[in-house]
């Protein structure tokens, strides 16, 4: 498996960037702690907050779709995957 290097929650590194503590803050905020595929892009923060958008654009945004059929979908498609996100 690759490693993509990451930004933990919590550590100077993180503090250092506003954009990055910001996002981590929200995404604490919203699910009690920051998941591994917000992590993922943490090196590069403007990709980390354009990710985002479109997660919440896909899943919250209008569509003819209700959330749960996309959440349903998202789920089958992880473990078509074995994505553990």
């Amino acid at each position: 498996m690759a490693y993509v290097r990451q930004i933990e929650p919590g550590t100077p590194e993180a503090e250092a960037d506003p954009l990055l503590a910001r996002l981590y803050a929200d995404a604490i905020r919203r699910a009690g702690r920051v998941w591994k595929i917000v992590q993922v892009s943490s090196l590069d923060p403007r990709a980390t907050r354009a990710s985002l958008a479109l997660y919440q654009e896909l899943m919250h945004g209008a569509g003819p779709l209700p959330r749960r059929v996309r959440e349903a979908l998202a789920v089958v498609v992880s473990q078509a995957n074995a994505c553990g996100y």
